[in-house]
């Protein structure tokens, strides 16, 4: 943790109170997706900010926000701690989110910018062809893919319920799913292709094809008991 709390702290210098908030929620953001900060630690803030180089006052600021993004939640005391999700609580996630996802992507069909499909299909065919697959191009290009579809679905309602359940899944599959990366790419890679043609009926599918192939790993390499 030394090494990367020091290249955080050149991140964090500088800047006013709301860019310093916001450059500490990056941080902290990214503590918890390469997993320095894993599900179930707690936050000491005088520690942690300390170990950035920042007042409390950002740091909070950014934990707060985070709490609301449901990475994080308030522990025994004043202390946050990083939320655990646990087999059950992702599988009934992943669940709710096949009831809805795929109505998401077949309304954000028509308003998807092409050059953001270009841009998403380039880094998706960039993972799938690298010697090494990288697993921080991964999920920037996972959150780039679901969040196209969010954005673009027009309906604020649906697009909230979505991003509180890929909170949920993600922090998840970031402990637990390693092994799931490349397929995860080649799946995206087929809802790409859907949307680009504007078939609906085929982005419906593609999006319950990549879910359900989630549900299915999980049960298969990760449940004793659950369904």
């Amino acid at each position: 943790m030394t090494g990367s709390v020091a290249h955080q702290k050149t991140k964090l210098s500088g800047g006013g109170q709301h860019n310093l908030a916001s450059l500490t929620y990056r941080a902290v953001s990214d503590m918890i997706r390469h997993r320095r900060l894993r599900g179930g630690s707690v936050i000491v803030e005088a520690k942690l900010a300390e170990a950035l180089g920042i007042s409390r006052t950002p740091l909070r600021e950014a934990l707060q926000r985070l709490e609301g993004e449901g990475l994080v939640l308030k522990g025994n005391g004043r202390n946050y701690v990083v939320r655990q999700v646990d087999i059950g609580e992702y599988l009934q996630s992943l669940k709710l989110r096949l009831l809805i996802e795929p109505e998401a992507a077949v309304l954000a069909v028509p308003a998807i910018p092409r050059a953001k499909l270009i841009e998403v299909r380039r880094e998706i065919q960039e993972l799938l062809e690298a010697s090494t697959y990288h697993t921080d191009e991964h999920w920037f290009s996972d959150d780039n893919l679901h969040n196209m579809i969010i954005d673009h679905c027009g309906n604020a309602v649906m697009a909230k319920v979505l991003r509180e359940l890929r909170a949920t899944t993600r922090l998840f599959e970031i402990d637990q799913l390693k092994d799931r990366l490349r397929p995860d790419s080649t799946e995206h890679l087929e809802i790409i292709e859907a949307i680009e043609k504007e078939d609906l009926a085929a982005t419906r599918q593609s999006v319950v094809n990549h879910i359900q192939s989630l549900i299915d790993f999980a049960r298969k390499n990760l449940v004793l008991g659950v369904g």
